[in-house]
């Protein structure tokens, strides 16, 4: 039998992550072989990885990366807050939003089987930092905003990388500088527009509004005429909290100005075109356990 030192576990702990007996046991199989232990245990992880694939993953990070007028904005999720403080998760969402903003992949799922750096999938790699970690983890999500001619991007990541916006607009570049995109940026993470503009305000959507201001109303005794006017103010302010464009821009003092009219202030050509937002965790179910009952089952392990 090979003789297995603590030099040899402690490097394949650093390879692989691993628990320090399940290092010690992997080598002593391989025959001290360490690429053979490093497979076998990186065998083991890959089906722990996927015990835990149904495990609730609503917690996580989102990144931003920027270059060249483009920006790439991501979600990857794990099941507890201790896990997105960790460097090997940090490091790994902040590769997924480098190399989305590179390659812009089509979808996740060529997101998923494109290569990352190491000439791994990004599928794989999840899966090796599922192993590593001990959590499930999930790439969840991507979007990527280009600018064109004349068009500048802001971008902002709020609460510890909780929340991540960028925003796109028209207009004269020396007048848009930096902070003041960075500024519309920050309103679409703090205030979350659904709409740039009410054009854009699906019929549907309108029309649920309808039904439920109605329904509000149906007993307030007021003639038909009168009410369809109070439906439509109704709709209308509706339209102005929902959409970035009307909304009151949440770094005037006065709190009395929309964000195009402080747009159109700095310069009057400009415009707010597009945005997007990540919020960690945002329409997932979260996880309901009781706190000491999870610390008392990891240390009954």
């Amino acid at each position: 039998m090979a003789n297995i030192t603590a030099e040899m576990v402690r490097d394949l702990r650093e390879k692989t992550g691993a628990g320090m007996m399940d290092c010690k046991k992997a080598l002593s199989e391989a025959q001290g072989d360490m690429e053979k232990a490093v497979e076998n245990l990186r065998k083991q992880g890959m089906a722990s990885a996927a015990k835990k694939a149904g495990r609730i993953a609503s917690e996580g990070l989102v990144d931003i990366a920027v270059q060249d007028g483009r920006a790439a904005l991501v979600e990857v999720n794990c099941e507890t807050d201790f896990v997105a403080k960790n460097p090997d998760f940090q490091d790994f969402v902040k590769s997924v939003a480098r190399h989305v903003l590179q390659k812009k992949p089509a979808d996740l799922a060529a997101l998923l089987a494109d290569a990352g750096a190491v000439g791994k999938s990004f599928d794989t790699l999840t899966k090796e930092l599922v192993a590593k970690i001990g959590e499930n983890i999930s790439i969840r999500r991507f979007a990527i905003v280009q600018a064109g001619q004349g068009e500048s991007l802001g971008h902002y990541l709020h609460m510890g990388n909780k929340i991540g916006a960028i925003a796109k607009l028209k207009g004269d570049a020396a007048k848009l500088n930096g902070e003041v995109l960075k500024e519309i940026a920050m309103h679409v993470a703090a205030v979350s527009p659904r709409y740039v503009r009410r054009e854009q305000i699906p019929d549907e959507v309108r029309a649920k509004e309808k039904e439920i201001y109605a329904a509000q109303m149906k007993d307030s005794g007021k003639p038909p005429e009168m009410m369809e006017k109070i439906l439509e103010g109704k709709l209308s302010k509706f339209a102005g909290e929902i959409c970035l464009a009307e909304q009151l821009f949440i770094k005037d003092p006065t709190g009395k100005k929309s964000v195009e009219k402080h747009l159109k202030e700095i310069d009057p050509s400009s415009a707010v075109l597009e945005f997007v937002r990540f919020q960690v965790g945002e329409g997932m179910a979260k996880k309901e356990e009781d706190f000491a009952a999870e610390v008392a089952k990891q240390l009954g392990k």
